[in-house]
This record gives C-alpha cells, sequence and structure tokens, in this order.
C-alpha cells in the first residue's frame, strides 16, 4: 500500500488541529473587539458619549480599528483553513505581518503589566477612565485571545506554505542583503536607545508639562517596544550574516515579528499624533515623537525587506545547485 506524498513543508494533522483551533480562537476573540469598536462608533455619532471621545478625529480613528479588527477576524480565519485557500502570497505576507506585529509583542508586556500589577489601559490607548470596565475587559480577553491565537497558528502555517523560512540552518544559507541589515540596525537602534532610556526614567527629549504621562504601564511599553525592536536588530543581522549556526526559524520568527511590531505600532503612533483624537498629548515633544515613529516605520520595511531577500536568494541557491548537479549527473552517464 502506497502512502500518499506530502507536500513539501506539510505538518502532521496533529500539527493542523492545533492551527484551526487557534486560528479560529483568535478570530472569535477578536470578534469582542470588533463589537465594542462598533459599539464607541455608533455612540459617538449618536452623540452618546463624553465630547472628547465623540470628534470627527476620534470617530475617525475608530473606524479605522474597526477596519483592523475585521481584517484580524478574517486573518484567524485564514489561518485555520490553512492552504485550503489559496491567498495571494503579498496581500498575506502584509497582514500577516501587521497583524502579527500588533498582538504578539504585547505578550511579554501583558504578563509583567500582570505580575506588578498594571491595569493595562495604556497599551490600547482605548479610553482610559472614561470606559467602563467591562468594555475594557472584552477590548482585553480580544486582544489577548487574538494575540496568543496568532502567535500559534502562524508559526505553524507559514511552517507548511514557506518551509525555506523554518527549515535548515542559518549556516547553510548564503550571505545576502548585508548592507541594508546595517542599515535597518542603525535605524532601529535610535528608538529602541530611546525608549530604553525613557523606559528607566530618563527625560530627555520629553516635553516637560507631560513628563508625568509616562506611567508605569507606558514604561513597561516602552522597554517591551525596545526589547522587540533589539531582537529584531539582532535577528536580521544573524540572517544577513548567516551566522550563528542556529536553527532557521529561531531568526525568522523574531526578525518578522519585531519588524511588524515596529512597522505596525509606528504607523499607528504616528496616526494618533497627527489626528490627536480627545485632545491626545504625547509625553515627547511632538517633533521628537514624529521623528522615533517614522524611523520606526522605515527600520520595520527595512527588516522585512532583508528576511524576504534571504528567501529569495536561499531559494535561487537552491535551484542553482540543483541544476548544477543535474547537469553533473548528466555528464556523468554520458
Amino acid at each position: 500500500m502506497t502512502e500518499t506524498p506530502q507536500l513539501p513543508g506539510a505538518v502532521g494533522p496533529g500539527w493542523n488541529a492545533v492551527r484551526r483551533l487557534a486560528g479560529y480562537g483568535a478570530a472569535a476573540s477578536l470578534s469582542l473587539y470588533l463589537a465594542v469598536k462598533i459599539v464607541w462608533v455608533a455612540a459617538a455619532l449618536l452623540g452618546s458619549v463624553p465630547a472628547e471621545f465623540g470628534g470627527p478625529d476620534w470617530v475617525v480613528l475608530n473606524v479605522v480599528t474597526v477596519g483592523m479588527a475585521a481584517t484580524g477576524i478574517a486573518l484567524g480565519v485564514v489561518l485555520a483553513q490553512g492552504r485550503k485557500w489559496r491567498i495571494p502570497t503579498a496581500p498575506l505576507v502584509f497582514f500577516t505581518w501587521v497583524g502579527c506585529g500588533f498582538l504578539v509583542p504585547l505578550m511579554p508586556y501583558g504578563v509583567v503589566s500582570a505580575v506588578l500589577g498594571g491595569d493595562g489601559e495604556s497599551a490600547g490607548g482605548d479610553g482610559g477612565d472614561s470606559v467602563p470596565s467591562w468594555e475594557l475587559m472584552l477590548i482585553g480577553i480580544g486582544f489577548t485571545g487574538m494575540a496568543v491565537g496568532v502567535a500559534i497558528a502562524l508559526p505553524i502555517y507559514m511552517r507548511e506554505r514557506w518551509p525555506a523560512a523554518f527549515l535548515g540552518r542559518l549556516a547553510g544559507r548564503p550571505r545576502t542583503a548585508v548592507r541594508r541589515a546595517r542599515t535597518a540596525a542603525a535605524v532601529t537602534v535610535v528608538p529602541a536607545a530611546l525608549w530604553t532610556y525613557w523606559s528607566g526614567g530618563g527625560t530627555l527629549g520629553l516635553a516637560p508639562a507631560h513628563r508625568d504621562l509616562l506611567d508605569q504601564n507606558v514604561r513597561l511599553l516602552l522597554g517591551d517596544s525596545a526589547l522587540w525592536a533589539l531582537l529584531g536588530v539582532w535577528s536580521v543581522l544573524a540572517v544577513a550574516s548567516a551566522r550563528p549556526n542556529l536553527p532557521v526559524w529561531l531568526p525568522m520568527t523574531l526578525g518578522f515579528t519585531a519588524s511588524g511590531s515596529l512597522f505596525a505600532w509606528g504607523g499607528w503612533k504616528l496616526a494618533v499624533l497627527l489626528l490627536r483624537p480627545g485632545g491626545y498629548t504625547p509625553a515627547e515633544y511632538p517633533a521628537v515623537a514624529a521623528v522615533v515613529h517614522g524611523l520606526a516605520i522605515v527600520g520595520g520595511g527595512l527588516m522585512l525587506g532583508v528576511l524576504m531577500r534571504s528567501l529569495h536568494d536561499h531559494r535561487l541557491s537552491g535551484r542553482v545547485h540543483g541544476a548544477s548537479e543535474a547537469s553533473r549527473a548528466s555528464r556523468e552517464r554520458g
């Protein structure tokens, strides 16, 4: 009896079941967040919220989050379905990159914040003391459930669809995009250093009138952002230089998540800085905040470029190697 051949990179049925459960769980969790956001938008349009949370800028920002949440739910379903759905590579990579970047890096912050007794309100920037506790609870469940689900389902999905990103060791890869990796590292080190400095209590670059905005939650978030930025720097330098001799999946996974976090949160915070919903004021001088968020966006984009280039060059070297082996075998037979 012959066995049914598996597709390259295919995982076992047990892992497929885990992926489906995590994907659908992520979608269900984020549905709670989506429901809250829809209620907020409707309440703002009907004039049923405080004035500082009912302006056009606040409504626009929440409409954007409704779209983001709907996209996240769709992403969870796509991950649950696996390769049954032939989703084009470019949009799939972009939305998984942004979604993973938004959610997964908040998990260490959530754990540390819970241990230290933080309330976690600063993480989402979704209303603070003016929001009823039950709404904050639904938002927290939605974010946490989506983050855990994506953190489990996404690697399994990517392992099956793009095995080159997970199989083998760095030492077996060609050096590639080294200059771009160094540029990404240089760009990212600036916000990483400032986030580390501010999380430790530094005040350079902060507006004196707004330094009190950096409470425990915000400092934890800054430290979490700095951690992921530095993990991204290490990952792209390791991938580009093809050393040390580690499993490929480790720097690829960390780099994908970290670069997505830099891009997604940098873009979000820059939008909030420009729109200033509800009279939002940053703790930093506005110009400093704009530069930091801009560098985060650029650094994240450059990092993704390094990772994608590594995959492309690895596939190309594999095809060249396979062609040369076939040619040599043909000559030997001749």
